[in-house]
């Protein structure tokens, strides 16, 4: 039963099958109809956005969906292509294409294949706790950045003309030029903006689908005017027929490097975006979550996109309120929906020839606009402003350097400040205050005593190689600061989660260094993890069994009976 359970738990979706009730099957179906209506036109506009043909949206939308339909571990997500990784995938697309749209499809769907291992690998050794590395800081502002990369890329489209420029700030400039002499396509851009005020207005009503009542009306009235003809409003074409093949894409390999930079960058941010909101919806459904099947389910869509042409995708924050909205009960749903995806593109690929470009660019900036975090900032800003200047790096970084430079900075600024924290930590000496009971931090209770002869010195920070000497500093400081000479320096070191070798050997100098001043070196609260490390260092053994207390209390008790001070506490 128990190598029963390993093969279900790796994939879930057998198992629900398995326990699927009949009930649900009506509720999955009319979601997964209702999905379906959303699916193609995101799926288009995403794809145009990432600088691949329409059709190949769609591609990345119908075999992901199965996919996690049986490796996710969600019942209700949704995953496809999405915002937040358009400018990732059109960053690397874009320079390597050469222009070039079966060349672009080619690149993007390697990019789904090395993020989709990624997924698996991680998600395989248990490493889907790495996003959480990234501080909602620097998580706000790397998005506001792709936000911003997204939204300058979409304008063109929407205004009814194009621009070379690459970056966000050339390519603005070359926007506003554009508009200055009057390259403004005036229809094109009504369009646009009628189908972004429909969306956006719509927007907070969760069972109204605003995008599909915004495209359908953008076709008909491009349709029924002739816009297309009489003023040049550019339309998206005829799709091809017919479902997506398997096939191994294949690139030169001076290429290579910049494809798996690309699929490592989008594997991060998908998966960052996947793990908060599969947890968001799983506190809703009353479901635990699991971070390591979810980075599976998440690579094997990933994989199956890029073997059936199609490119990176992520979850979607669109179109699983959508399946929420319309009463899905399980990733069924998301079954249906590809499977009339798939309906769509064998019997009626023409149903979205008259789909002008300006609306697609709408549904992305659209999208693009959610992805923007204002307020939360401005509380970061109020509580902890180096915080907040941390995100506008971040950002700005995104912004100027594009998406991938952006990442890769972000994910350095994070290992940065998690040293950071680490390497300078807070430490303090303790005494005793009136009417509290412990030791605390004498600077904050400057009337608290010290014993005499008696250091005790709080360490609030786990031992490793990048604050070990500060440590030894403070300590000796400690030591050196004392109201009367010392005699021991006991070590609060309850927060001491680990020890390194390299902090091993410091407090081996330390205790050496403090012996030669007449000082013994005991530590209190130590945990039983720690001490076993320091025993197979072999310090144990070299400080002595005696000098290790259960408590602080102990081992004042114990240098109370050893010295005899002037000392009278108080009740507390």
């Amino acid at each position: 039963m128990q190598e029963q359970a390993g093969w279900w738990r790796w994939a879930p979706g057998l198992l629900l099958l398995r326990n699927y009730q009949a009930s649900w099957l009506a509720h999955d179906i009319v979601a997964g109809l209702a999905l379906s209506a959303m699916l193609a036109p995101v799926g288009i506009a995403y794809a145009v956005a990432s600088g691949v043909p329409g059709i190949y949206g769609l591609y990345a939308t119908i075999a992901p969906l199965l996919a996690y339909a049986l490796f996710g571990p969600s019942r209700i997500l949704v995953l496809g292509p999405d915002s937040s990784l358009a400018a990732i995938i059109l960053g690397v697309v874009l320079p390597l294409s050469g222009g070039d749209p079966s060349r672009a499809a080619t690149i993007a769907s390697l990019m789904a294949l090395v993020s989709g291992l990624v997924c698996v690998l991680a998600g395989a050794a248990r490493l889907g706790f790495v996003t959480e590395l990234l501080s909602k800081p620097i998580r706000y502002g790397y998005m506001n950045g792709i936000a911003l990369t997204v939204l300058v890329s979409q304008l063109p489209k929407l205004f009814g003309f194009s621009v070379e420029a690459e970056g966000p700030l050339r390519r603005s400039w070359a926007i506003v030029q554009a508009i200055a002499r009057g390259e403004t396509n005036w229809a094109a851009l009504v369009v646009g903006a009628g189908v972004l005020a429909v969306i956006l207005t719509l927007r907070p009503h969760k069972r109204v689908p605003g995008v599909l009542i915004a495209v359908v009306g953008a076709i008909l009235i491009v349709g029924a005017f002739g816009m297309d003809d009489r003023y040049g409003v550019s339309v998206l074409g005829a799709l091809p027929r017919g479902l997506p093949a398997f096939s191994i894409p294949r690139v030169e390999l001076a290429a290579l490097p910049d494809i798996l930079a690309g699929g490592v960058a989008v594997a991060l941010v998908a998966f960052a975006d996947t793990s908060v909101l599969s947890r968001a919806y799983a506190a809703r459904l009353g479901q635990k979550v699991d971070p390591n099947q979810e980075m599976i389910g998440l690579g094997a869509a990933n994989l199956v996109s890029g073997f059936f042409q199609g490119f990176p995708i992520s979850s979607s924050s669109s179109r699983t309120p959508v399946a929420e909205a319309a009463g899905a009960k399980t990733q069924l749903a998301s079954v249906v929906g590809a499977l009339a995806l798939a309906a769509l593109l064998v019997l009626a690929p023409n149903l979205l020839e008259k789909l002008p470009n300006s609306a697609l660019a709408a549904v992305v900036i659209a999208s693009a606009l959610g992805l923007f975090e204002f307020e939360d900032l401005v509380r970061i800003y109020r509580i902890q402003p180096w915080e907040f200047w941390l995100s506008m790096v971040c950002f700005a970084g995104v912004a100027v350097l594009g998406a991938i430079p952006g990442i890769g900075l972000a994910v350095v600024i994070a290992v940065i400040e998690f040293l950071w924290d680490g390497w300078r930590p807070h430490s303090a000496i303790l005494g005793r205050a009136q009417g509290l009971k412990g030791y605390h931090d004498v600077e904050r209770y400057p009337d608290a005593r010290q014993i005499p002869g008696l250091v005790l010195f709080r360490w609030d920070a786990p031992l490793f190689f990048a604050n070990a000497e500060f440590f030894r500093e403070r300590a000796l400081a400690a030591v050196a600061q004392a109201p009367q000479p010392a005699r021991w320096l006991v070590i609060a070191a309850e927060p001491v989660t680990s020890v390194d070798v390299t902090a091993a050997d410091v407090l081996a100098e330390l205790d050496r260094a403090l012996l030669a001043q007449g000082v013994e070196l005991c530590f209190a609260e130590l945990k039983d993890p720690v001490k076993d490390k320091l025993k197979r260092f072999g310090l144990f053994a070299q400080f002595g069994a005696g000098n290790f207390f259960p408590t602080v209390g102990a081992a004042v008790s114990a240098y109370l009976d050893v010295y005899d001070v002037d000392w009278v506490d108080w009740e507390n």
